[in-house]
């Protein structure tokens, strides 16, 4: 089978695509013929080197989609169509291949009016924002900042938080041509990062009141901005750090608001919770209150290519490769 594999973490140098064997079924897993994977930052973090408990040689791939070709002993039925996340791509060999031996209780049915390259590109993203919405204590009425419109997280975040009635949602954008993009696919209230700060955008926006949730994915500065745009008693929960690993905060942004945050990693979260999130997600997209952006698909022998448009175009919307 074909397979993209890190022969080496040294940037897309590291990529080749080569032949393995096909896996052979096991009892305590899923076979899964593979149709389509994700491309996320993760990826580019494992090829650069760093990711601690990635060793390569290792073929990448977070996420994915595909049909089960042997159900070993989980009770799912041959022939359905599923979608994936895990720690794929960093313990073990990952998505970016044609088969996939899957964990069972990492698997979740792709209704039919969601096809498998919409598939493919939802399980990070949109399971990190709904599960990150419930433990900051999210309900109807609430301010939510999601930083990066045109990231995948901060564009689920922003859309399942309009979808179950934040009072109002807000979100960033690294350009007035973004700034542009998001406000043409109804995305109204985006600060425009290159004609005022955050913290201002979102002063503006709230009246002066802050945001009571900050779902953030980016890291560097932008968590620090973050962090001071929170209301009293607010929260906020980071996960990223495209923009740098380091930040500098302001401890009373803390203490005189009684705020509170916490890091999140999707790879910690419970099978449970794992299924909850998807009892909430999936019925919003199969009803089409909210909408996946794929910004574009490549194949996969193009997986190098796809990474490197993901980190260095910043593209509004999710980049799949299809196989």
């Amino acid at each position: 089978m074909r397979v993209i594999e890190a022969e080496t973490f040294s940037g897309y140098g590291g990529l080749r695509q080569i032949e393995l064997l096909k896996p052979e079924p096991a009892k305590d897993r899923v076979l899964v013929r593979v149709t389509a994977a994700g491309v996320t930052p993760l990826e580019y973090t494992v090829l650069s080197g760093g990711h601690p408990r990635a060793k390569a040689p290792l073929v990448l791939g977070n996420e994915g989609a595909g049909v089960i070709e042997d159900a070993g002993d989980s009770g799912l039925a041959v022939g359905s169509r599923v979608m994936f996340t895990g720690p794929y791509g960093i313990r073990e060999n990952g998505a970016w291949q044609e088969w996939l031996l899957v964990r069972p209780d990492e698997l979740a049915l792709v209704p039919d009016a969601i096809d498998d390259v919409f598939a493919a590109s939802l399980p990070v993203a949109w399971l990190t924002a709904q599960i990150t919405l419930t433990l900051a204590g999210f309900k109807p009425g609430m301010t939510v900042l999601a930083p990066g419109i045109g990231g995948s997280v901060g564009n689920a975040t922003y859309q399942l938080a309009r979808a179950k009635g934040a009072g109002k949602v807000l979100s960033t954008a690294g350009s007035a041509a973004k700034a542009a993009r998001a406000r043409e696919l109804g995305f109204e209230h985006v600060v425009d990062l290159g004609a005022e700060g955050l913290a201002d955008g979102v002063h503006r926006i709230t009246d002066g009141k802050g945001v009571d949730i900050v779902i953030e994915s980016i890291g560097g500065a932008v968590t620090s901005e973050a962090l001071s745009s929170l209301a009293p008693g607010g929260v906020l929960i980071t996960l990223g750090y495209s923009a740098g690993r380091r930040t500098t905060i302001d401890v009373t942004d803390l203490i005189w608001k009684r705020a509170w945050m916490a890091g999140f990693s999707l790879f910690a979260q419970s099978p449970a919770t794992i299924a909850n999130a998807w009892r909430d997600i999936i019925p919003l997209i199969v009803s089409g209150s909210v909408k996946p952006i794929v910004e574009r698909v490549y194949p996969l022998a193009e997986a190098g290519e796809a990474l490197r448009h993901l980190i260095e175009d910043r593209p509004f919307g999710k980049v799949v490769l299809a196989m």
